[in-house]
């Protein structure tokens, strides 16, 4: 289709610039030494709800049943997808065609969302925009209606065995030339007034290239943020350093941040077997990850000549660079801090979950490397590991050891290799800083006062009520564990209340005077945790709380 030949067109433009950068060959053919790269177990990141694709049945036809199992089992020759994405179709009548594939999909244990191209004809109108007569938006007495339509398809779903995780208010709303066009402003005033009526959680904005300016006046607006779930984009073009997204870290806390679409590095005929150009989608999601800390990854078509899976229903190059995430890389795993770069052409992830640590290790280089992965603050023992390149597909390499807390791996020229782990004890525990990842209330990041670590402290602003809210705590089993609280405080003694996944465990917990705001001190408290992820609040109470540098859990 015509959009997503222009698409492609933007990729090779982002890909041209980005060509001296991008290929750089070594000189020499031997094997290289790669620097250290350093796995932190306890400096957790994002929480992955997963990977996965775009099923579109009035376009391309639906998968078959076979292909369901390929796409979203997790066994030999599958992919182990966990994340799906319908179209909701204008026409309800047309609905059907989305069922099957999706209930298949969540019976194998994946979430499900969708996203709608076009409201009902009679709730469009036309407009110029730019000179072209014929561009179409949702006309603006149908917010309700059209939040009504969205509703109607989620109890649709929901009612044929295919409940969503969530639903978005449109695919593209600033890439629109064959579907409906939204203003920034548009997009906002249906979030902050049509948006709540949505009986599922709502994705907002999905722009074509995580252009912030779409995004940027929902963050900005309490309401319409309590109404958006995931803060949704594609990264058609988008360059590596444009993934970050400081508003979000500040405002985003609580909400969940998707990349919902996305083909790379084009999407020409029959291009999913190419070699090394297909290791390109598994350094386009290392990117993803890492750059711009996204919770998910959904390709555009799962079966497609240049998709993760081929017409003929078999995985392709691309599919299986995929699959060293998505079949390792589950929902509820935590990304962990990695040496990201530690030589020219090789790329590195790491994440933990189930108990295990999962490592994703990039060569795009034409020369093998030596990559010497050092593991802090936690041990594994032995290390499988499976590597794609050009003459192998997820094959089981030799497993290595790990048992003085590193290990070296050979990086074939060309290839992405996964290794993962079960892991032992931790020494230290996790660190979660009180500045980033959290929701406050009458609190504020402030780096006014030496001594901390991270990028600031928190300041209660508030005698009573004031607080810190932890959502991504990670716990691989249930029990007690011990927090340690790094704060300051000049004098006196001030009280915080501890909550646990929102019950009150402990009352006006003492904090001593540590000598002054740029003294800091630690305070170990026990409490009880659930396995999986768990949420810890500090609230003050009585008076304004001491300044807090960050919590530490003990070994999960």
């Amino acid at each position: 289709m015509t959009v997503y030949v222009r698409k492609s067109i933007f990729v090779l433009l982002a890909f041209l610039v980005a060509l001296p950068l991008i290929f750089v060959p070594s000189a020499n053919p031997m094997v290289s030494a790669a620097s250290d790269a350093t796995i932190n177990l306890s400096a957790e990141r994002q929480l992955i709800r997963g990977f996965g694709g775009m099923n579109h049945p009035a376009w391309i036809g639906d998968l078959t049943a076979p292909q369901r199992e390929t796409a979203f089992g997790n066994g030999a020759n599958q992919l182990g997808f966990s994340i799906l994405r319908v179209y909701v179709d204008p026409n309800p009548n047309n609905w059907y065609r989305e069922v099957a594939t999706a209930k298949r999909a969540i019976e194998l244990g994946a979430l499900v969302i969708a996203s709608p191209w076009n409201p009902p004809d009679d709730m469009v109108e036309t407009f110029n925009r730019n000179g072209d007569p014929n561009a179409k938006r949702l006309r603006y007495d149908k917010y309700t209606a059209y939040a009504q339509h969205l509703n109607d398809f989620v109890t649709y779903m929901k009612n044929n065995g295919a409940e969503l995780y969530a639903i978005s208010v449109q695919n593209e709303p600033d890439y629109a030339h064959e579907w409906t066009w939204w203003t920034p402003q548009e997009i906002l005033r249906f979030m902050r007034e049509n948006a709540g009526s949505i009986n599922s959680k709502v994705i907002a904005p999905e722009s074509f290239q995580y252009l912030k300016n779409l995004s940027d006046p929902i963050l900005n607006d309490p309401q319409a943020l309590a109404n958006m779930d995931i803060l949704g984009a594609h990264t058609y073009g988008t360059s590596i350093g444009n993934m970050p997204y400081p508003l979000f870290k500040q405002k985003g806390a609580g909400r969940e941040l998707w990349m919902t679409e996305v083909y790379y590095p084009n999407s020409d005929n029959n291009s999913a077997d190419r070699w090394p150009e297909a290791l390109d989608v598994a350094y386009h999601i290392h990117h993803n990850m890492v750059e711009a800390e996204f919770q998910a990854y959904i390709w555009w078509y799962i079966r497609r000549q240049y998709g993760p899976m081929k017409e003929d229903g078999t995985i392709s190059k691309r599919g299986y660079s995929m699959a060293h995430f998505s079949k390792f890389v589950r929902p509820g795993f935590v990304r962990v801090d990695a040496t990201k770069n530690p030589d020219t052409n090789v790329f590195v992830s790491a994440y933990k979950g189930n108990n295990k640590v999962v490592i994703v290790a990039v060569n795009r280089g034409s020369s093998a490397v030596n990559q010497n992965f050092v593991l802090q603050n936690g041990s594994a023992t032995n290390v499988n590991r499976w590597i794609t390149d050009s003459s192998r597909n997820l094959e089981a390499g030799t497993p290595l050891n790990a048992s003085s807390g590193s290990f070296f791996a050979h990086l074939p020229a060309n290839s992405v290799t996964t290794f993962e782990a079960d892991l032992g004890g931790s020494t230290v525990g996790t660190i979660y800083e009180a500045e980033t990842g959290t929701t406050l209330t009458n609190a504020s990041p402030d780096s006014f006062y030496p001594g901390y670590s991270g990028t600031g402290y928190v300041d209660f602003t508030a005698a009573t009520g004031a607080s810190i809210l932890w959502n991504n705590i990670y716990c691989a089993t249930a029990g007690t564990k011990n927090v340690k609280i790094r704060y300051a405080l000049a004098s006196g003694t001030r009280n915080l209340d501890v909550f646990i996944n929102g019950t009150r465990v402990l009352t006006n917990t003492p904090f001593a005077a540590t000598g002054s705001w740029s003294t800091w001190g630690e305070k170990t408290i026990s409490v009880q945790m659930n396995s999986g992820i768990n949420s810890l609040r500090l609230v003050t109470t009585g008076t304004e709380g001491p300044n807090i540098d960050w919590i530490q859990v003990s070994p999960q």
